[in-house]
């Protein structure tokens, strides 16, 4: 791979920000609405990362109708209280501030819908770091990993080979290497360091601390070839 790094792109839920209450309790609810009960939050951990309506389809097993109605009922808790319950992740506004510092240009690539993302960013004072937050449509377009990255890929002109993918499930590295992205695996959100390795993922950091260390490492060497060894 050669070009240098310019362009850094972040996951939201589990990299940026921790949505565990918000979104298990909205999953729940819905659920609800179709009469399954849950016995535990912490069962539908699983649902935070990939895109809403294939959860419901992959791992609750609900026919395609009923798993769009249950991404209606998801909606009506956490537009107006799941999307609040939520806390960003010890140490990522320093990371954001430094990486700017540094010269480099900060996006938002997730699964969310963009209207939430958006709102989630504002509410926690993280907006003013991003140059552009994209992410899913409402109506269900664009939900797929690869189909974010591409879309903030081409609207801001960024090659491939300048670009780097930051996020915690193995959604987000296929995705970055489904666009020609090298990523970034993080261990202190929701997706476990085999998920990540096995996917692909060109680096490994267990803590927000390692990834400004990554980062740093990856630099430049003499003949435009990046550093990348698995962390």
């Amino acid at each position: 791979m050669s070009g240098k790094l310019k362009s850094i792109l972040f996951d939201l839920d589990g990299t940026l920000t921790d949505p565990k209450e918000g979104i298990t309790r909205c999953v729940e609810y819905a659920l609800n609405k179709f009469g399954i009960e849950v016995d535990h939050l912490d069962l539908l951990l699983p649902y935070i990362g990939p895109p809403l309506y294939d959860s419901f389809v992959q791992i609750q097993g609900l026919p395609e109708e009923q798993a769009a109605q249950a991404v209606v009922y998801y909606r009506e808790r956490y537009s107006t209280i799941g999307m609040f319950e939520n806390s960003v992740i010890p140490g990522i506004p320093q990371l954001l501030e430094t990486l700017q510092g540094m010269g480099y240009t900060l996006y938002v690539a997730t699964s969310k819908p963009t209207v939430f993302a958006e709102e989630i960013l504002r509410h926690y004072g993280l907006d003013g770091y991003f140059k552009h937050v994209a992410g899913s449509n409402l109506d269900g377009t664009r939900s797929k990993k690869r189909e974010v990255i591409q879309y903030v890929l081409e609207q801001n002109v960024i090659a491939p080979e300048e670009a780097l993918m930051i996020g915690d499930r193995e959604h987000d590295i296929i995705g970055a290497k489904g666009c020609g992205v090298a990523s970034v695996g993080v261990l202190f959100g929701y997706g476990s360091e085999e998920e990540l390795s096995s996917s692909g993922a060109d680096y490994i950091a267990s803590t927000v601390e390692e990834i400004q260390e990554i980062i740093s490492r990856i630099g430049v060497l003499a003949g435009g070839e990046w550093l990348r060894t698995i962390n």
